[in-house]
């Protein structure tokens, strides 16, 4: 069974944290994060689009969303 973790992902059962899909939505991270998250880009792009663009992991994303 599948416990809660780190901003509302589960862990599995070795514990390590479910990790978000390259191919997810920003709409959808939206939806998770605050509508304010990758401002200026299209919903329909993915995280693997704005981690290419940016260099940057989703944690690190988040910090500065977060700032």
């Amino acid at each position: 069974m599948k416990q809660p973790g780190l901003d509302k992902r589960h862990r599995d059962r070795d514990g390590e944290i479910d990790k978000k899909r390259s191919d997810t939505h920003i709409e959808t991270l939206r939806g998770t994060y605050g509508p304010e998250f990758a401002g200026g880009w299209p919903g329909d792009k993915t995280l693997g689009d704005l981690r290419t663009k940016t260099g940057k992991t989703l944690s690190e994303l988040l910090k500065e969303h977060k700032k």
